[in-house]
């Protein structure tokens, strides 16, 4: 019988603000892919979204008629194996637990919010999800070796140019079109995915895992550590490792990233810098926006900054600084460890209708405009912070 594959949100959505404030949390990319595309490769099939109402629109929820199943998965949870064999074995009525977390709920038809179930099913293999920003990051790793392993599988690398120095070639895999000339590229700490008509410039020194979007850049000299993921469109330069580009974000100049996660449409300037290490190796701590309260996160976590923000040329960022969306950072000195979505320079509010042009103004840059939906998100978004004020 057909079944049709939803991809809810829970309440701990709010945990992985800034990123979560602008899409659900399987639109969240983590190796090479989004959740969402992980789980459409696994099931063979596209899926929908269960997601906050402003968000709908841009992530529309499939309803179904009465006879057909719907099989309604955890969108925090990467898909495995074993867990997507589980899914295949389960039958309307009966939901799949893993220490007390709703992983998987199937029913018919499109009632979401049935009160109750014939049987309760609990997991007993090991789950990967992401719940908390800096998790991106850490599980990075992880996530690009099993979205490598997922890609190449039965396929064979288009050439690599001879002109490269080569660790580890079983280890690459490029993408048509993907050009790579005169670079170090060591892939024997972990693979390297360069994608479909990415430039990797002259100069460039790569250690694995790393993943490289579709039509992204590398500029010239750029050092990559693992684990790192450059998104759909991004570009990189630099010093950039363990760190997270979701996707047509630029951190195209000198400067050290590193244990960080970038939303889509930002812009570090030349020379911006984040420490992820405190002088006194302690724990750091991260602000969380939705408990108003700061979280020990271990003792590495660099900046994590939400869609459509930027900051100024020779930015210092603080050790796990949490920046919002839509924010223009700028001046002097370091800015806050927190700066809520729609700051402008260190403590000022940017004005709506500014925000919306310049995030446009940026968009063009890489040939897209800002659709409707798109603006009708963050004006969502000004409104819940200015609620807050």
């Amino acid at each position: 019988m057909e079944r049709n594959y939803i991809l809810f949100d829970t309440p701990e959505r709010d945990l992985l603000y800034p990123f979560t404030h602008t899409r659900p949390v399987a639109a969240c990319r983590v190796g090479i892919l989004t959740i969402q595309e992980k789980w459409e490769h696994w099931l063979g099939k596209r899926v929908s979204h269960f997601t906050m109402p402003y968000l709908q629109e841009k992530y529309p929820l499939k309803r179904v008629a009465d006879e057909v199943i719907s099989v309604l998965i955890n969108g925090h949870v990467l898909p495995t194996e074993a867990l997507v064999q589980a899914i295949a074995a389960l039958n309307p009525g009966e939901e799949l637990y893993k220490d007390d977390r709703l992983l998987v709920k199937v029913l018919r038809g499109g009632d979401f919010h049935v009160p109750s179930v014939q049987e309760r099913k609990n997991y007993k293999e090991d789950i990967c999800a992401i719940y908390k920003p800096w998790e991106i990051a850490l599980l990075n790793d992880r996530a690009i070796r099993e979205d490598f392993n997922l890609l190449t599988r039965g396929r064979t690398s288009a050439p690599i140019p001879v002109s490269n120095q080569i660790i580890g070639a079983e280890n690459i895999f490029l993408e048509e079109g993907a050009r790579v000339e005169y670079c170090t590229i060591n892939a024997s700490t972990g693979p390297v995915y360069i994608g479909k008509d990415a430039l990797v410039m002259e100069g460039c020194l790569i250690r694995g895992s790393l993943a490289i979007g579709e039509r992204a850049v590398l500029k010239m000299g750029t050092k990559v550590y693992g684990a790192t993921t450059i998104g759909p469109f991004c570009t990189g330069g630099g010093e950039i490792k363990n760190t997270v580009l979701f996707g047509y974000s630029n951190k195209a100049h000198d400067g050290y990233l590193g244990d960080a996660v970038i939303g889509e449409w930002c812009n570090l300037g030349a020379n911006t810098t984040c420490s992820n290490l405190k002088n006194n190796v302690s724990e750091v701590t991260v602000w969380m926006e939705a408990r108003q309260e700061a979280w020990g996160v271990g003792y590495k976590c660099g900046v994590l900054m939400g869609d459509y923000s930027r900051c100024g040329i020779n930015t210092m960022l603080n050790t796990g600084t949490v920046i919002g969306v839509s924010c223009n950072v700028f001046g002097g000195d370091f800015p806050s460890k927190f700066l809520p979505s729609f700051t402008w320079g260190k403590n000022m509010q940017y004005r709506l209708e500014d925000a919306l042009k310049d995030a446009g103004a940026w968009m063009r840059l890489k040939d897209k405009e800002m659709e409707e939906t798109d603006k009708d998100i963050l004006r969502e978004v000004f409104e819940l912070i200015a609620n807050r004020v």
